[in-house]
């Protein structure tokens, strides 16, 4: 059964913004020519999702882990940035539609930190906040039934993209398969559903903004209790996608190098060039660091010059 929601004028306006940054994303090739940015967001990603659980360690921290630096901080911690990081590394090796493999994530996320990791919950659960009562999820005997339905909704739904990993993300939290972990798995599950068709969003850290202000992000669920379905809460996480792809397409361009630049417009170059060409690709470039650029390209055997100044052509070197 398809789970219920509306398509409402803000969803189709925030389709339309995020489908033109991706297209801009790409286009530069930002993320996949910067592996120095993709740490970076990678690293946001898991200290913002494992900050909005409690967890206390800094993204300096969490990057000392990474370069297997010894760190002082809970042991609970660390051991929850170590299951993160295990996961991100098998990321690429799950697929969205397998109910074993997300069993599978829950138990590598979860390892050490609960018993059981990777089974369902055979409890009955309810979400508290301060002293009242938000959320009383399905009873634990239906808690199967209900995943393999939402897993039979990824598998068949010709949905967009965007929308199906936002109506996954919110009835996985309203089910609670979980003892605990749902919330960062209803987060990695959604970021798994959108890089299988938009390969950036495994480098998306846009949970850094979901952290910044918790109460939206609990609101916008609770909402979607209260109506019956989870249109607030798509809108929610759209708003949520397009404004961390506002703050990439803002940052990422300032923090190419030099090298970065030649390197992202060689690849995607098949012909000789001018300067203008190069310009026409990062417009946000004065014509003196286009001529910087250029000449350091020389200097470093990437590319060849042939003619003078205004006249000058580019062509790629012969390796």
């Amino acid at each position: 059964m398809q789970p219920p929601y509306k398509i409402t004028s803000e969803i189709l306006q925030l389709i339309s913004n995020i489908s033109q940054k991706i297209g801009e994303v790409n286009a530069s090739y930002l993320i996949k020519n910067n592996p120095q940015l993709r740490k970076q967001n990678q690293i946001k990603t898991i200290h913002s999702s494992l900050s909005i659980e409690g967890n206390t360690l800094s993204e300096e921290q969490i990057t000392a882990i990474l370069e297997n630096k010894r760190v002082l901080g809970p042991q609970k911690d660390i051991n929850e940035v170590l299951n993160a990081l295990k996961i991100y590394d098998q990321i690429n090796k799950l697929k969205f539609t397998s109910e074993k493999d997300y069993l599978k994530a829950h138990k590598i996320l979860m390892t050490g930190l609960i018993e059981n990791p990777g089974k369902y919950r055979i409890k009955g659960v309810g979400i508290v906040k301060g002293s009242k009562v938000e959320h009383i999820a399905p009873p634990a005997e239906n808690v199967p039934y209900l995943m393999k339905d939402l897993f039979y909704y990824l598998k068949e739904s010709s949905e967009l993209s965007l929308i199906k990993s936002c109506v996954f993300h919110y009835e996985m939290e309203f089910i609670h398969p979980f003892k605990d972990g749902n919330g960062r798995m209803g987060r990695l599950w959604q970021t798994l559903i959108l890089m299988k068709e938009f390969p950036l969003f495994e480098f998306l850290p846009f949970e850094t903004l979901i952290s910044k202000n918790q109460p939206k992000y609990y609101h916008a669920l609770s909402q979607s209790d209260k109506e019956g379905h989870s249109t607030k809460f798509i809108e929610y996480m759209l708003g949520i996608i397009n404004d961390s792809l506002s703050e990439l397409l803002q940052n990422s361009v300032q923090k190419l190098s030099q090298k970065d630049r030649i390197l992202i417009f060689l690849e995607n170059t098949h012909r000789d060039f001018t300067r203008k060409d190069y310009m026409k690709k990062f417009s946000e470039i004065s014509t003196a660091t286009a001529s910087r650029d250029l000449k350091f390209a020389i200097e470093n055997g990437f590319i060849q010059k042939f003619g003078d100044k205004n006249s000058s052509i580019y062509k790629k070197a012969v390796k």
